[in-house]
C-alpha cells in the first residue's frame, strides 16, 4: 500500500513509554511522538486542516499566497502542504528562533522575514503586525492566523485526541502539553474530556508568558511579560485557541530547566526532541506529586531536535547563557598550566629588524603588535619572510607596515574545543585577558600541554 502524496502520512504518530527521565514518577508516562509527521512536528496536523477549511470557505483560492507569523513548525506544515497544493508562502518570525528553522522553511521555497522579538504585538515591527500588513498588500493572499483560527483546535479534536484515547485504550488520566497557540492542548483536551471528564489537563507555560497568571486570577498582567529563550510555548497575548476552561492547571518552567531537559531526553531516552518537549517533561517532573501508581500520563512531544542544533544541543550556546556547568577544559585551565612568563609584545613603531632580533633571541614564532599598550595586530615568522622576499629593504620599516590582523581574543570561560577550532594556519594563537588584566597567549602547544598534564 502507498500514499498518494506526503500529506496523507500526517498523524497516527506513536505513543512511547518513557523510562529513565521519569523514574521518580510513580505513574506510567507516555510520549506522543509527533516528530514522525512529514514536517517533523505536530503543527502539520493543524496546518493542513486550516488550509483545507480555507479552501472550502473560499478564503484560499488557487495559486494564492499563504502569509503567516510562525516560529517555524507551523510554517513547515503550511509549506509542505503548499508544495503539494500549488501555493506560495511568506512567513514572518522572530529573531529568537533558531536559524535551522528558517533554513528549513526556505528549503521548501518559502520566503522568511525575520522580525524583532522584544516589541509589543501591536508594534508595526512585530511579526504579527508584519504578516497582517503583507496580507493586505499581497494580491490573492490568505493569513491562516494560527492563534485565533479555530481550525487549529479542531484538527486536534478530530485527530490527536482520538489517537491518544485509542492508543491508551481509554486509560489516560493526565494530558501534559506545552501551550503556545493553544490549539493542541484545547482540541485534544476537548475530545478526551468528552470521553472522560476526570482526565486532568496540565498546560506547560514559561516565565515571561501570561497564561498561568491569567488562568489563576483572570487578570492579564503585562508585568508578567518579558523576553524568554524557550521556543514554541508561552505568549504575551491570549490566543482564541487557548480554552482556559479545559486546562486544569498551568505549570511554569524556567528556560534553563527546559534546555537541559531537552538534552537529557536525547541522552536517556534516545528521543531527539525539541525545546518545548524539554519544557513539558521538566514540568511533568515538577508536578510529580500529582501522579500516583496506576495513572497514565501522556506528554505531547511536538517537534524534532534538528531545529535546535545551534541552541539547546550546542554546548557553547548553553555555556554562554550559564545553563551548562563547566565540564571541559577552558582558557582559564590552559593558562593555569602555563609557566608564569610575561607575554612578549612589540610596539608598532619598532622596526622589522628589531622584530627579527626579538624572534631570534627568544626563539618564538609570533609576536602581538601593540600601540600605546593595546594589541592592534600581530607579526609572525612567515609574515617577515614573505615581506623580505618581496622587499629586502623592509627591515628598516616600522613593524606596523607588515603586521596583520591581531590574534582573536577569547574570555577565560571559552572551552578548549572552541579555542582549538580558532587556531589554524591564519591564527596560530589566541589571546586571553587573565583575572589580573594581563594578556596571555595560547598556542597549540599550550593546549596539548593542558590536556596531557
Amino acid at each position: 500500500m502507498w500514499h498518494n502524496n506526503i500529506l496523507e502520512t500526517i498523524g497516527h504518530t506513536p505513543l512511547v513509554k518513557l523510562n529513565k527521565v521519569v523514574k521518580d514518577i510513580p505513574a506510567t508516562v507516555l510520549a506522543k511522538i509527533e516528530t514522525t509527521n512529514p514536517g517533523n512536528s505536530i503543527k502539520d496536523r493543524m496546518a493542513l486542516k486550516m488550509i483545507e477549511d480555507a479552501e472550502k470557505s473560499g478564503k484560499l483560492k488557487p495559486g494564492g499566497t499563504i502569509i503567516e507569523g510562525t516560529s517555524g513548525n507551523t510554517g513547515m506544515g503550511l509549506a509542505i502542504a503548499a508544495v503539494i497544493k500549488g501555493y506560495k508562502c511568506i512567513f514572518t518570525s522572530t529573531d529568537k528562533q533558531s536559524k535551522e528553522k528558517f533554513d528549513a522553511l526556505r528549503a521548501f521555497g518559502a520566503e522568511v522575514i525575520v522580525c524583532p522579538t522584544n516589541v509589543e504585538p501591536e508594534d508595526p515591527r512585530s511579526y504579527y503586525s508584519v504578516s497582517s500588513r503583507l496580507e493586505a498588500e499581497v494580491p490573492n493572499s490568505w493569513k491562516p492566523n494560527q492563534y485565533d483560527n479555530l481550525s487549529n483546535s479542531q484538527a486536534h479534536y478530530e485527530q490527536t485526541g482520538p489517537e491518544i484515547w485509542e492508543q491508551t485504550e481509554g486509560k489516560i488520566t493526565h494530558l501534559v502539553v506545552g501551550v503556545g497557540t493553544g490549539g493542541t492542548i484545547s482540541g485534544t483536551a476537548k475530545y478526551l474530556k468528552e470521553k472522560n471528564p476526570n482526565i486532568q489537563v496540565l498546560g506547560i507555560d514559561t516565565y515571561g508568558s501570561v497564561f498561568k497568571k491569567y488562568k489563576e486570577t483572570g487578570e492579564f498582567d503585562k508585568n508578567e511579560i518579558y523576553p524568554y529563550i524557550t521556543e514554541g510555548i508561552g505568549e504575551d497575548f491570549l490566543p482564541q485557541n487557548v480554552n482556559f476552561d479545559l486546562i486544569d492547571h498551568f505549570e511554569k518552567v524556567t528556560d534553563k530547566d527546559a534546555a537541559l531537559m531537552t538534552r537529557e531526553i536525547a541522552r536517556k531516552e534516545g528521543i531527539f526532541a525539541g525545546n518545548s518537549t524539554g519544557s513539558a517533561v521538566a514540568g511533568t517532573l515538577q508536578l510529580k506529586d500529582k501522579f500516583k501508581e496506576g495513572d497514565v500520563v501522556v506528554i505531547i512531544f511536538p517537534d524534532h531536535g534538528t531545529r535546535y542544533l545551534g541552541k539547546m544541543y550546542n554546548d557553547d550556546w548553553l555555556r554562554d547563557r550559564g545553563f551548562l556547568k563547566e565540564e571541559k577544559l577552558t582558557a582559564r585551565h590552559i593558562i593555569s598550566k602555563k609557566e608564569n612568563q610575561e607575554i612578549i609584545t612589540i610596539d608598532c613603531e619598532k622596526t622589522v629588524l628589531e622584530a627579527i632580533n626579538t624572534i631570534k633571541s627568544l626563539n618564538i614564532s609570533q609576536i602581538p603588535v601593540t600601540q600605546h599598550g593595546m594589541v592592534i595586530g600581530k607579526i609572525t615568522e612567515s609574515d617577515i619572510l614573505n615581506s623580505l622576499m618581496e622587499n629586502p629593504g623592509i627591515k628598516s620599516q616600522p613593524v606596523k607596515s607588515i603586521s596583520t590582523a591581531p590574534f582573536p581574543f577569547v574570555d577565560l570561560n571559552t572551552s578548549i574545543d572552541k579555542i582549538s577550532t580558532m587556531i589554524n594556519k591564519d591564527n596560530i594563537a589566541v589571546l586571553v585577558e587573565d583575572e589580573r588584566g594581563q594578556i596571555e597567549i595560547i598556542t597549540q602547544y599550550d593546549i596539548i600541554n593542558a590536556i596531557s598534564a
